[in-house]
């Protein structure tokens, strides 16, 4: 976190010919939210000294015993050999001691006035992947953020605990809208309750993903660290991107229903389920979690799914773990990558807890496992954001120094290790083979199981047709997840493969929806 926004600082004040201490000032009005410790920092930024060492000189990065000294830039020019950052710490200790302590309290984001309060209740909510606001406790809320809206269907009555989105209508809602999709009320000419009219018969149902932070949509803005085209506006969503633990889930492949602001254009299973039946409206949860360590989804099932086996309609459930299970941040990766046989365990001691949750006629898709060489093949040799002004940090370094911290997203594809690398995507086929054999010889009561290998080769192949390049599929500030763009085009991909081999998970077409927009136009919201 140091080494960024010393970089962002410095860079700053390359691009606007200013002092450190402008670009600072600069940086701190961009930011929402004024932070005391600004000066304490500004004294010990040297232009010509580069972040790692003004960094390690403040104590905010610390060499452990045994461990190689942790850097993002390249060591000093003058002195290029292996000491060449420690002569220049050395040189660059003196003057920043006095204030290092001042700003040692200051190494947890969470420490920050604006956010400190702001990080107890996300804490809560990585807790417990349930809203912050939910009045009457149905796990749905009408406040987007802090797992709110964003992430399930919006609560359209958050003073009773019977009325959310995705349940079976009461009295087919004749008097008032009890599953939030905006239908209700009766047709004054026939005295039919609309919702009886419209989506009796219609095959409504849901959709759920389990996922991971790919899943989730993890998105960092790369104009918060590109000092070309950073200004007030860069900033204007930061608060609400740390409520949503820089997810954009109301964007995502799965369950996005906003226009996209990051990016690319916003495609997913739950618009295009929402088109075919407007019945379906918000009906929709996203259950992911940014973790760089194997999920055991089944544990917090049982708090964070809300789906009424008697109540409700059935889902459409993705089980979407893409890279967690071999991405890691450990040195011996291998050796903590989920096995196949944990694998087996896992995926159906959820799915036992499933059946025993879902509503009958549900149905649940497996997604298989990326291969993640993807990553360093179109990345490695690029310039990270970071690096773009000095042509100074290419993702082969930041994966490099995320590495040697031990906070890698991916230890085992996020290498110049072609070995390690070709290992990696051996296990996660072995994983994928895993849930494919479940999906064949595995049944369920309520609800049956399919299979489908993730689609990333298919969509760097139809991204290319449209003129596009394939690292332009990535976050490009991570270097890791999918991108909007690739984002979009997996949904139109899976949607497509679902028309063809099980048209029955995605339901018929209501013959109702242009009445519905007619009529209720006004009352669906989001």
């Amino acid at each position: 976190g140091c080494v960024l926004v010393v970089s962002v600082i410095e860079q700053l004040a390359q691009w606007h010919n200013s002092t450190v201490k402008a670009a600072m000032e600069r940086l701190c009005d961009y930011i929402p939210g004024k932070y005391q410790i600004r000066h304490h920092m500004s004294c010990c930024i040297d232009r010509e000294m580069n972040p790692d060492v003004v960094c390690h000189a403040l104590r905010l990065c610390k060499q452990d015993p045994g461990q190689p000294l942790c850097h993002l830039y390249s060591p000093p020019k003058k002195e290029k050999h292996s000491c060449g950052l420690f002569h220049a710490l050395a040189h660059a200790k003196p003057k920043c001691q006095i204030r290092s302590k001042t700003f040692m309290g200051f190494s947890s984001v969470c420490a920050f006035p604006l956010l400190a309060n702001l990080c107890e209740k996300i804490k809560h909510v990585l807790r417990n992947k349930l809203p912050f606001e939910d009045f009457d406790g149905d796990k749905f809320s009408t406040f987007p953020t802090l797992r709110g809206y964003h992430w399930r269907g919006r609560d359209c009555n958050d003073k009773n605990t019977t009325v959310y989105p995705g349940r079976r209508p009461d009295n087919w809602d004749a008097n008032s809208d009890s599953n939030c999709n905006g239908i209700w009320g009766v047709d004054p000419k026939d005295g039919i309750p609309y919702e009886e009219k419209f989506c009796k018969g219609a095959d409504s149902k849901g959709v759920v993903l389990l996922g991971d932070s790919a899943g989730a949509h993890f998105h960092i803005p790369p104009e918060w660290m590109t000092v070309t085209q950073m200004s007030a506006k860069s900033f204007a969503n930061l608060p609400m991107a740390f409520s949503d633990e820089l997810d954009w889930p109301q964007f995502s492949e799965i369950t996005g229903f906003l226009n996209s602001t990051i990016g690319g254009w916003t495609d997913s299973l739950y618009l295009r389920l929402r088109k075919r039946n407007r019945c379906n409206h918000r009906d929709l949860q996203n259950i992911s979690q940014n973790v760089h360590f194997p999920i055991n989804i089944a544990p917090y099932l049982s708090f964070s799914l809300a789906r009424n086996q008697l109540l409700d309609n059935p889902a459409i459930v993705i089980y979407a773990t893409i890279g967690n299970d071999v991405c890691n941040g450990e040195r011996d990766t291998l050796a903590h990558m989920t096995t196949p046989k944990e694998m087996l365990s896992n995926v159906v001691q959820a799915l036992r807890y499933l059946d025993s949750h879902l509503p009958n006629g549900s149905h649940v898709i497996l997604t298989g496992l990326v291969d993640g060489r993807f990553l360093w093949d179109n990345l490695h040799d690029r310039y990270h954001p970071l690096g773009q002004l000095n042509k100074d940090v290419t993702y082969s370094q930041l994966y490099s120094f995320l590495d040697c911290l031990q906070v890698s997203p991916c230890s085992g594809w996020l290498t110049p290790n072609e070995t390690l690398r070709n290992l990696t995507s051996e296990r996660a086929l072995q994983l994928s083979n895993v849930l494919k054999e479940i999906a064949r010889s595995e049944k369920f009561a309520n609800f049956d199981v399919f299979y489908m290998d993730f689609p990333l080769r298919q969509t760097a192949e139809e991204w290319r047709k449209m003129g596009g390049e394939p690292w332009q599929l990535i976050e490009p500030v991570d270097g890791f997840h999918p991108s909007q763009i690739a984002a979009a085009l997996g949904t139109g991909i899976t949607w497509q493969k679902a028309l063809r081999e099980w048209p029955q998970v995605l339901g018929k077409e209501n013959p109702f929806n242009d009445q519905i927009e007619a009529i209720f136009k006004d009352q669906g919201g989001y």
